[in-house]
C-alpha cells in the first residue's frame, strides 16, 4: 500500500493551482468533470507516478465546504492509497465496522472512500487500479503531462491530531499496516514506499492533513521560486494551499 494521490481543498481553485505548478514545476493534467457530482471542480497534476489534486466547492452544502469552514481555510482534504487487494481490504473494514461512504468498480479501477469519522484526520480512499501502473483519476493523457525537473514524486503525508499515537494506531488497524513507530513526538506508519506521519496539532486549526513531502530533483529551484512568489519558506518547506510542502 502506498500514497498515489493527495487532495487539497481551497476556496479559490486557480490561485492554489498556480502556486503549486510554479513551485513544483508540474502541470495540470486533468480536470475531472465527475467531481461535479460532489459539488466540486478540480485540477489534477501528475508528480511522477503520483498525483496532486486541488478541489474547490462550486455549490453550498458540500463536504469540502464544511471542511473549509471547520478548519478556517484551505488545507488537506483526502489521502488516496493504492492497494493490491481491495477485496481483502473491504473484508477487514467490515469486520472493524468502518463505513464506506462512496465506492465504485470500473474496468480499470475499484475505489472505496472511508468515512472520515471512522479514522480521523482525513478522508481516506483505497484504490486498486488495473493495471497497477494506470490511474484513471489522472485523466487519459496524464503521462504526457509528467514533469520531473523539480520534483519526481509524493513521498509522505503528515496529519496533525489531538492524540497522534491513538490516531496512528487506528489508521494502522484499518489499513492493515504494521504498528506505528514513535520518535521525536511523531507516530509514523511505513508504506511501500513512503510514510504517513501523525503529529500534535500545532496551528490551532484542529485535526487534518498539515503537510506532504515530495522527493526533489532540484530542491533549490523549488524554494527559490517559492520565495520569488512571496510564499512563506522555512528550511526546506513551503506554505501553500493551507499545508506545508516539504521538499525532501
Amino acid at each position: 500500500m502506498h500514497i498515489r494521490q493527495i487532495a487539497l481543498v481551497a476556496r479559490e481553485l486557480e490561485p492554489v493551482v498556480a502556486d503549486l505548478t510554479a513551485v513544483l514545476g508540474i502541470e495540470v493534467g486533468f480536470r475531472d468533470p465527475g467531481v461535479a457530482a460532489f459539488g466540486l471542480h478540480n485540477a489534477v497534476m501528475p508528480v511522477g507516478e503520483t498525483f496532486l489534486e486541488v478541489v474547490s466547492p462550486v455549490r453550498e452544502g458540500t463536504t469540502a465546504g464544511r471542511l473549509l469552514d471547520k478548519r478556517r481555510g484551505d488545507g488537506g482534504y483526502m489521502v488516496i492509497l493504492q492497494t493490491a487487494n481491495l477485496r481483502a481490504d473491504r473484508a477487514r473494514l467490515a469486520a472493524l465496522g468502518v463505513r464506506i461512504v462512496w465506492q465504485v468498480e470500473l474496468d480499470d479501477i475499484a475505489t472505496a472512500h472511508l468515512h472520515p469519522r471512522d479514522l480521523g484526520g482525513a478522508i481516506v480512499s483505497l484504490d486498486q487500479p488495473v493495471p497497477p501502473e494506470s490511474w484513471r483519476w489522472g485523466g487519459p493523457e496524464w503521462r504526457a503531462k509528467v514533469r520531473t525537473e523539480v520534483v519526481r514524486g509524493i513521498a509522505s503525508v503528515t496529519i496533525q491530531a489531538d492524540d497522534p499515537p491513538r490516531m496512528a494506531a487506528r489508521w494502522a488497524e484499518v489499513l492493515g499496516l504494521a504498528a506505528p513507530r514513535r520518535a521525536d513526538g511523531a507516530s509514523t506508519l511505513a508504506l511501500s514506499p513512503g510514510a504517513i506521519r501523525f503529529v500534535p496539532v500545532a496551528d490551532g486549526r484542529g485535526e487534518g492533513v498539515c503537510a506532504f513531502g515530495v522527493t526533489a530533483t532540484d530542491a533549490e529551484r523549488a524554494l527559490a521560486i517559492a520565495r520569488a512568489r512571496g510564499l512563506p519558506v522555512a528550511g526546506r518547506s513551503v506554505a501553500v494551499g493551507g499545508v506545508r510542502v516539504e521538499v525532501e
